[in-house]
């Protein structure tokens, strides 16, 4: 995993201070890359790509990037192309390798299928191309959008980069656009392509950028299709699922440096971290996170389960209000935007334990997207059940759970009552886009504090509504797939921000096995009662499992994932310096924000809600981004006097 970075000039004719240009993006993103970095000029200077290094394959300076080709083009590469090995054997007829990286098998297989090779390659990437004989740029980015990709077009030249930050000297002005502000505050991150910097837009998962001829065109090249298989039996889905996920934990461990876990307590991040120590054959680093000042918010001794279960290390990190007094400015900073949940906090704090033992981690991010993690799925689909067994349509293929089977699970409801009030508000059986927008908007809890008639939610809602019922992806009126598309196209991305930049802010790689393209295709074709049998949240991952995983905490139904005792907090020991920080947004007047309304309210949160937490990080992106422009402008001026 590293950083990259580029530009190409649109037009004809050399790049202005192209050197100093690169080098100020490569600064800006310096620490994802702490191993080495290196920086290349196209013959004629209208483009450049610059590098920073994480080395996890070939250490040596065979595996140094930017990578040149041997026709004159050259590549950078983040990220992890796990079936490298297989791809090099089936290309080395027509390639003379020089390295044992998977970066230069990038560049053989774009020599041997062209912008085809996307389709071959298995892993986490975003990288950029440079084909000097067709003076084309080709860029992509991984089916899940793991690994980040954002760009900019200023005075007819492109610029790209691994983190948003290291194009904001380029841009004429940093403003906050209108749409992005709208989604982030709806769901507290963007679900397309825009960006809340105003210009810079992120490339999106599964899609190709190609710039040929000073035209700039984008394309998909992958996406999940929710093809139901009701032609096998449980025991094939069962030892499919094994083979599976046990060959995705296979592929993830490749690497010429120690790989650790982290092991939050819950069933993902163990089930990862047992299965790659018994592949392994050697002590697992594990680590976890715990907040050991209020009660309720240590899970260790579930993680130290999982560990002791395979004999494992495990390595916690006790994080107290100091730290997020002395932290949380470095995670907004890190992050480039404000993100949904205090999460990233939390993560940030674990990534810097982790990074002092190993360079690559493994994380549980995705199984509950394909698998069926989320009360919220529970709700609704209680619902539906409700509804098929008064009409019939149960038995129709896509309500194969029935009412009475669901009944025994309903306890882990319990704890979401106001969840519970919220989706039924309007009554039972209406339209389930609009029940489920009710669920995930962020936006209910911040009526007084935004001004909403300042802003244009329609957008929204109609991006929303055309991801959640788009029959081309989900092709029955199947609600549990319906609903876990939508997570997985639009809420999963602004996790993997998260688990991307808190990772790398200490130089470490984070892999998602979960996130493997087969693995996530066969998920897809699992019948409803095979996947959420009797409504039991990711039932068919469990039963598979259940002789891998401890039984305290398979038996478990209190996982919180990861709280951060926010309210405890701001409510005690940083209450001064969250009202700091409100009196400023106040002060500086943000655009579309009742500072009054923050400053009065603020305090009266339930445990757990996200409205503090949203508004907080929206500020110190304000102060971090937007009241530091000028700062960003002047890295320009520096770099020029140091060349």
């Amino acid at each position: 995993m590293c950083g990259i970075a580029g530009i190409l000039r649109l037009g004809r004719g050399p790049l202005q201070d192209l050197k100093q240009k690169l080098s100020v993006m490569s600064r800006l993103i310096a620490h994802r890359g702490p191993n080495g970095h290196g920086t290349w000029a196209a013959p004629g200077q209208n483009a450049g790509l610059t590098h920073r290094r994480l080395s996890i394959l070939d250490l040596s300076e065979a595996g140094a990037q930017p990578m040149a080709a041997p026709s004159g083009g050259c590549v950078v590469h983040n990220g992890e192309i796990y079936n490298f090995i297989e791809l090099r054997e089936q290309l080395q007829d027509g390639w003379k390798f020089r390295s044992g990286t998977d970066t230069e098998v990038v560049l053989a297989a774009y020599d041997r299928w062209g912008l085809g090779c996307t389709t071959h390659l298995r892993g986490m990437f975003a990288f950029a191309l440079w084909d000097e004989r067709r003076q084309r740029l080709f860029c992509a980015r991984d089916r899940f959008g793991i690994k980040p990709f954002y760009y900019a077009i200023v005075d007819g030249a492109l610029f790209f980069a691994s983190e948003a930050k290291a194009l904001l000297p380029f841009l004429p002005t940093i403003e906050t656009d209108r749409a992005a502000l709208a989604e982030y505050l709806t769901f507290q991150c963007c679900i397309g392509e825009t960006t809340l910097f105003s210009g810079i837009k992120q490339l999106l998962p599964g899609h190709t950028l190609v710039v040929e001829n000073g035209v700039v065109s984008i394309r998909r090249y992958w996406d999940v299709q929710y093809e139901i298989d009701h032609e096998h039996s449980p025991t094939y889905f069962r030892r499919r699922l094994r083979e599976i996920m046990e060959d995705s934990v296979r592929l993830h461990l490749r690497s010429d440096v120690p790989v650790g876990a982290y092991v939050s307590g819950g069933v993902d991040s163990s089930l990862l971290a047992i299965i790659a120590a018994h592949q392994n054959g050697a002590d697992l680093d594990a680590f976890n996170g715990r907040f050991m000042e209020y009660p309720g918010y240590d899970e260790s001794s579930y993680a130290r389960a999982a560990t002791d279960a395979v004999g494992g290390t495990l390595h916690i990190e006790d994080i107290g209000h100091e730290d997020f007094h002395r932290h949380i400015r470095d995670v907004i900073y890190h992050l480039d935007f404000p993100v949904a949940g205090p999460g990233s906090f939390a993560q940030y704090m674990v990534s810097k334990l982790a990074s002092q033992h190993v360079r690559v981690v493994l994380g549980g991010q995705g199984g509950d997207e394909i698998f069926g993690g989320y009360a919220r799925y529970l709700l609704a689909y209680f619902e539906q059940c409700i509804k098929a067994a008064i009409d019939g349509s149960y038995k129709n293929g896509n309500f194969l759970v029935t009412i009475e089977s669901i009944v025994p699970n309903l306890g882990l409801l319990r704890d979401y009552l106001p969840l519970m009030r919220e989706f039924w508000r309007e009554g039972l059986f209406g339209a389930m886009d609009d029940r489920y927008f009710r669920l995930i908007n962020r936006a209910n809890d911040m009526k007084e504090e935004i001004a909403w008639d300042e802003l244009d939610l329609a957008p929204v809602v109609e991006s929303y509504r055309a991801i959640f019922n788009n029959t081309e992806n989900v092709r029955k009126q199947a609600y549990f797939d319906g609903m876990t598309h939508f997570d997985f196209k639009c809420l999963l991305p602004g996790l993997l921000t998260v688990e991307d930049r808190m990772s790398m802010a200490h130089g470490l790689e984070s892999r998602l096995p979960f996130l493997d393209h087969p693995l996530v295709e066969f998920a897809a074709t699992l019948p409803p009662d095979i996947k959420f049998s009797g409504g039991r949240l990711k039932h068919l991952l469990k039963d598979v499992f259940a002789d891998e995983i401890p039984a305290e905490i398979f038996e478990r139904r209190d996982k919180m994932g990861f709280p951060v005792p926010l309210k405890e907090w701001f409510e005690g020991p940083l209450h001064g310096m969250i009202s700091d920080i409100f009196a400023t947004m106040k002060e500086r007047r943000r655009p579309f924000i009742n500072a009054d309304a923050v400053l009065a309210n603020f305090g009266r949160t339930q445990p757990f809600s996200r409205k503090t937490w949203g508004l907080l990080s929206l500020e110190l992106w304000f102060q971090a981004f937007h009241d530091r422009a000028a700062d960003y402008r002047s890295l320009l001026r520096e770099d020029r006097a140091n060349i």
